[in-house]
């Protein structure tokens, strides 16, 4: 296993858990400031929302902006 690899794997378990922590942290504001949203489609649209930021990042490693990060 290369160390990069190893590194990111010993990490997993803390890097979901500070994914978890931005969903929930982003739920939590909009039900503030939207106390009668519907959680769960709130929810899944900050899921779309997450994602489609996952795939812009996917795209620029793609394009090469975290070649000599």
């Amino acid at each position: 296993m290369d160390a990069v690899t190893k590194d990111l794997l010993s990490r997993k378990e803390e890097i979901i858990k500070e994914l978890e922590l931005l969903f929930k942290t982003n739920l939590k504001i909009t039900d503030w400031d939207v106390p009668e949203a519907d959680d769960e489609e709130a929810a899944m649209l900050l899921v779309s929302i997450l994602e489609e930021g996952l795939e812009k990042i996917k795209q620029d490693i793609k394009a090469g902006k975290y070649k000599n990060y």
